[in-house]
Parts: structure tokens; sequence; C-alpha cells
């Protein structure tokens, strides 16, 4: 299945050190997965995208940079040439192995409208079924601006949809419409998933596996979520520090020499080995980068585990190839005082 990695910095990071360089990258990670595991599909080869802020801010008024190819990630030397040569502070990267759509580059993430761009890791159940109520739902422009055939651009279009009729300006060039909206437009999102499904009427349903991220350029959205009370998610990880540093050829490190939030990333698997550098995102949650601070936000609804002692299943995210086999660390939902347990945001400094 699919792997996403983000960066937030407040000085831009060579692309090469994200997506390249490092042994773990998320580049060798398609080819070489220690930390998941994926008895169906091992390899992500059905294409990748790379979308980054580019530092004039006159050139960043028609959205995003997007470079994606349908050739295997780690076999197409145009990647590595532009990401030797290109610095950005904010970047989307994205390998996929394909559920929904044939191998093209309108199926590869992450997808852009304007300012404000998009990915996907996991799978929207019955998607066959709800994709007629997703298109009656949602205005003509949003339909008509979906290229491809996967479940991941129509849930970003239905994101679009959500956001505009919460009445925000989604066309604004500088994008930057508050974490606050964005976070409730993507909340509003997997709600109408959850609707259309139940709708279905299924007996013992297959759950959704709906890890979005989403940035206006600005504020980054992210969520970890399954519609199930008893599996666990596709695995999601971030790290802060002051630094991303290449201690020797090809393995990194995030330093820490005081307790700044420099850097943030936000992964599908971790990119060192470093047991320290990585916090697990706990299942069905969001996580908010505003600025340069992360905001951890517990999902409260029937899916929600009140008992932090609990353990999901991960079996179902394992056999689609979305777990880590190896835990990276605790996740902080288990520190989480009451008051954040019950629906309040957690400021998360990485110590």
């Amino acid at each position: 299945m699919c792997r996403f990695l983000i960066f937030k910095g407040k000085k831009p990071l060579l692309l090469s050190d994200l997506l390249t360089s490092p042994a773990h990258s998320i580049i060798n990670q398609s080819f070489d997965s220690r930390l998941r595991l994926d008895m169906r599909r091992p390899i992500n080869g059905d294409g990748f995208g790379v979308g980054y802020y580019t530092l004039d801010e006159e050139l960043d008024q028609d959205g995003p940079c997007v470079f994606k190819a349908i050739t295997p990630a780690w076999n197409n030397l145009n990647l590595k040439r532009l990401a030797e040569k290109t610095k950005s502070e904010l970047v989307f990267a994205h390998v996929r192995a394909s559920t929904y759509g044939v191998l093209s580059e309108t199926n590869c993430h992450p997808f852009t409208y304007h300012n404000i761009m998009f990915m996907h890791n996991g799978q929207i159940a019955y998607f066959g079924r709800i994709k007629r109520k997703i298109f009656d739902h949602i205005e003509d422009e949003f339909l008509l601006h979906i290229q491809g055939a996967t479940d991941s651009e129509c849930a970003f279009a239905l994101f679009l949809d959500t956001l505009h009729k919460m009445g925000v300006n989604i066309k604004d060039p500088r994008g930057d419409f508050g974490h606050a909206v964005v976070r409730k437009a993507l909340m509003k999102t997997i709600e109408y998933i959850k609707e259309w499904t139940v709708e279905l009427n299924v007996e013992n349903p297959e759950p959704s596996l709906l890890n979005f991220a989403v940035t206006d350029g600005s504020s980054i959205v992210v969520s970890r979520y399954i519609t199930s009370k008893t599996e666990e998610a596709a695995s999601l990880h971030f790290s802060t520090g002051s630094s991303f540093v290449e201690y020797e050829p090809g393995q990194y490190r995030m330093e820490r020499v005081d307790r700044s939030q420099d850097v943030i990333m936000i992964a599908s698997e971790p990119l060192t080995f470093e047991r320290g550098d990585w916090i697990a995102v706990p299942t069905n949650s969001m996580i908010t980068v505003k600025n340069q601070t992360v905001l951890l936000h517990p999902i409260l609804d029937e899916f929600y585990q009140e008992s932090p002692s609990f353990r999901r299943s991960s079996g179902f995210a394992e056999s689609r190839g979305l777990m880590g086999s190896v835990p990276i660390a605790e996740t902080v939902d288990r520190d989480l005082p009451p008051l954040e347990r019950e629906g309040r945001s957690r400021s998360v400094v990485a110590i």
C-alpha cells in the first residue's frame, strides 16, 4: 500500500535529504519495507509524486510545484536530479501501490487545487458503491476537477466541496484558511464517508482506512483514522527537533539541541531507525501543525476508545501492508491528561 511523508521547517531543506539520501527515505521504503508487513504488495511501484511550495512567494501564487511519474520512484533519474537542486519549507511526498485506479499520473498523489495539497494512505471501503453518493453530493466544479479514478482523489473533491460550503474562498492564492477550519472540513469529509457506508447496510462491514493529509500552504492537518472500534488504523508517526542531519553517509537523525520544533516530519513509516526520533500517532486522532507547533486532537465519535489500556488489533491494517511491524515508540495517547482525553487538543513538544 501507499506511504506518505510531510516536512515543515523554519528553514528550507534540500528535497534529497527527505526523498533519496536517507537509507530509509520514502523512496527506499517503496522497495525496502523493513518496518511494514505487506504480504500482498511489498513494493510501492505504481508511481510517486512530490509537491512543494517554492521559496518565491510570487511563484507560489499558482499553488505548489508538483512532480509526478508512473515509473518506480527508486528508478527515476529526473527525481534524483530535481531533489538534489531543490529546497522547500513545506513538502508532501507520496509513493503508491494502487488499490483503485489504473497506473497513470492522474492517479498519483499529491492532488492539488490552487494552494491546497492533499494525500491519502489507506482505502475507502465499498468505494465502488458510494462513489455515486460522492458525485451526487459535490458541486460540478469539484466533480469536473477529478482527473483520475482513485478513491483518494474523490475524497479530495469531497473535502474541497465541504470547505467551499463552509464559506471558505478556496481559490485564494494565499491559502492560509486557518488550521481549525481545515481540520473541521477534514472531519466532515470523514463523517460523510462514514454516513454513506452505513447507508449501504452491509452486514459486518469492512472498515475504511482514512489517513488523510492536507495543507493550505500554511497549516497542515493529518488524520490517522479507521471506521472500527477494535482495529488499528494505518500507521502514522511524527518527529520534531532543531534539525534533521546526516551524521554519516545515508544515516540521518533528528537533533534536539533545545526544545524548539524547527523541523517537523509526519510519515507513514519513520525515516530513521532511532527509536527516540519518532512518536506513534494514536489511532483515530488528528495532528495539526500550526506554525511550528504540533497539536494532537482525539476524534470523539462512535469508534473512539475511552480506555487508554485498550489494545486494538493490528490484523486488518497488517493484511493490507499498512502497519509497522516494529513499534517505534509508545503512543502519546497513553500520557494524555483527563481534560485532553475529553476532546481538547494537545501541544506536543519532543524532548
